[in-house]
């Protein structure tokens, strides 16, 4: 499933956010879109996901404006995942899990063999088979987290766009889940788009990077093109130094103003 965006606009309550953003994540691909607070970025994944209004531009999933599929087939496409999911406070890890399963069931169904096979392997890959009868609200910010995701795979969706899918975890967790995250598009799962801030992980893992400021594309490409010392200072005006790792993937190291 490929997606692409081109000359995208959009505001939030009157105020344009998006001025003619331009991205594409071809099938299996991961891009990250990067950029500082109040850059834009979750509004462009909300847009992605055919939850905004466009002013302008045009978006396509294989072709199609997700904003005029059917919420059903929309939700058998594309699984969204924002920063603060609303998550009832009555069910438990498993029944929120099982409601990825939604679109693929009739009215008034009930999960089915398969439905629950797909919620047991989501929340096995993201360990939570110990919490499957916790409420949420007894949840960690973490767990939480996890369980998030876990409803979005069980949706086998072929595109996932992740808000800031790490934000709450540690630094284990974060490797835990970006790493499954991994396996699965490689392994013919979905594409995805996430919004990351640490600029290290986004190039550790993401094909392609979008930078953006202001609401525009401020640089697009590999991670060794995007994470440069001179564009980070000129769009987060912070002071950093670039290494590599043992892959040669680029390092940001935040470094103290003299």
């Amino acid at each position: 499933m490929t997606l692409r965006a081109e000359g995208v606009r959009a505001a939030l309550d009157g105020t344009e956010v998006l001025h003619g953003v331009d991205c594409q994540v071809p099938d299996g691909g991961w891009l990250a879109v990067i950029g500082p607070n109040g850059a834009g970025k979750s509004t462009l994944l909300r847009a992605l996901a055919g939850l905004l209004p466009l002013a302008a531009g045009r978006i396509a999933l294989d072709g199609e404006d997700p904003a005029r599929m059917r919420r059903r087939e929309r939700a058998r496409r594309l699984a969204y995942v924002p920063q603060a999911p609303v998550m009832p406070a009555e069910l438990t890890v498993e029944e929120y899990v099982l409601l990825g399963r939604t679109p693929y069931l009739g009215p008034l169904a009930a999960p089915g063999a398969s439905d629950r096979a797909a919620a047991g392997e989501a929340m096995e890959r993201l360990r939570l088979t110990g919490l499957t009868r916790r409420r949420l609200t007894t949840l960690s910010g973490g767990e939480r987290q996890r369980a998030a995701l876990a409803r979005a795979l069980a949706q086998r969706p072929r595109l996932l766009l992740l808000d800031e899918p790490t934000s709450a975890l540690d630094v284990g967790h974060q490797q835990q889940v970006l790493g499954l995250v991994d396996e699965l598009r490689a392994d013919g799962g979905p594409a995805v788009v996430s919004t990351l801030h640490d600029l290290t992980t986004a190039g550790q893992y993401a094909d392609r990077l979008v930078l953006m400021a202001a609401g525009e594309v401020a640089a697009e490409g590999p991670a060794e093109k995007v994470l440069t010392e001179q564009l980070i200072h000129r769009v987060y005006g912070a002071r950093v130094e670039v290494a590599r790792d043992s892959t040669g993937r680029p390092v940001v190291i935040p470094v103290r103003a003299p």
